[in-house]
């Protein structure tokens, strides 16, 4: 597994997502299927990060910093016991996703066009699913049309290349 900070183009949100390799994550980007899960922009790149790098074996710890300057910046982390916890919660939030969308018909890139048929009276309201570029869903709440970004990527098995 392999860690990589990630930062959105649009808000420059910076958040943290793990690969198999960085190959997965070059695959994964060139299929367009990382978005920011703040803001649900898809234009995401990776971030600065600080190299790991090992503290010299003769290096004084414990020491702090002369000024608050000096101080290296924190990431939030969390604990060992606290890591199953989270597997649980991202675990009930992919259960709540898809009791969501039970029922929701898979409608990929057509997303937006449908949304606004269904907006405008042209077509009979349903519950749909599918995929849109940031700026257009940004343009279909501009317009009043109900849509909220998902947690996490869905594309059905049938509609994988």
């Amino acid at each position: 597994m392999i860690v990589f900070d990630l930062k959105c183009a649009g808000q420059g949100h910076v958040f943290e997502a793990w690969f198999g390799s960085s190959a997965d994550y070059a695959d994964q980007k060139a299929r367009g299927l990382l978005t920011c899960p703040m803001c649900g922009d898809a234009d995401v790149t990776k971030a600065v990060m600080a190299p790991a790098v090992g503290a010299k074996g003769n290096s004084r710890s414990g020491i702090a910093p002369a000024s608050p300057a000096q101080a290296e910046p924190t990431a939030p982390v969390m604990n060992v016991a606290d890591q199953a916890k989270m597997q649980a919660l991202v675990e009930a939030l992919g259960q709540a996703q898809a009791k969501a969308l039970e029922g929701s018909t898979w409608v990929g890139r057509g997303f937006a066009e449908q949304a606004r048929a269904m907006h405008y009276g042209e077509k009979d309201r349903t519950s749909i699913h599918g995929e849109v570029a940031p700026a257009e869903a940004k343009a279909l709440i501009a317009e009043g049309v109900e849509v909220a970004p998902l947690p996490f990527p869905v594309i059905p098995p049938q509609a994988k290349n």
